[in-house]
């Protein structure tokens, strides 16, 4: 059975959606890619810049997202999904705000703790405490444990999307297409 036409998100929620996808995608390639290069390396330097820069890219776009998205009301999703659903959707999409959130911040503090003072395209970011090695310990952890949650979380949602395409057969996906 073919899906019914969707109600859409408008249209910039949708491209701000994608390129949310996108900087997180590039976020944990950095990461991912920077033991490729020695400790030290200018290289390795260069990789983990562009993840500072491109984590806080996605923490300004969560709050524009976030301005837009209280501004409105989500189309409804038909046919209606049960409320177990409904539910269980609103705390992956709360958990997934919550990471793209709070990850640049837990980063950012992670490097003042450090001793660093974070500097984007040569303007110097202000320090928000001092350095302190227990707490750059602590924070590292929390970083670390939350960005794995992160893979898990974008995973289900993905999952969450495709079930509701593939098997449900509702709208839930053509919400958030960039094909009209």
């Amino acid at each position: 059975m073919p899906p019914i036409p969707a109600a859409r998100f408008p249209r910039r929620l949708v491209v701000l959606h994608w390129l949310t996808v996108l900087l997180l995608a590039a976020v944990y390639a950095t990461m991912e890619l920077r033991g490729l290069f020695p400790r030290g390396s200018a290289s390795r330097e260069a990789i983990k810049t562009a993840h500072y820069f491109l984590g806080l890219s996605v923490f300004a776009l969560t709050w524009v997202r976030l301005g837009l998205r209280l501004a409105g009301r989500p189309p409804p999703i038909t046919p209606r999904p049960p409320a177990w659903q409904s539910f269980l959707s609103a705390a992956v999409a709360l958990a997934l705000y919550g990471l793209l959130l709070a990850m640049p911040v837990i980063g950012y503090l992670l490097l003042n703790a450090e001793g660093h003072a974070p500097s984007i395209a040569g303007l110097q970011l202000p320090l928000l405490v001092a350095e302190n090695h227990a707490l750059a310990e602590r924070l590292e952890g929390w970083h670390e444990g939350i960005a794995v949650a992160g893979y898990w979380l974008v995973g289900l949602h993905a999952l969450a999307a495709l079930y509701h395409h593939h098997v449900r057969h509702d709208d839930t996906l053509l919400r958030m297409s960039l094909r009209r």
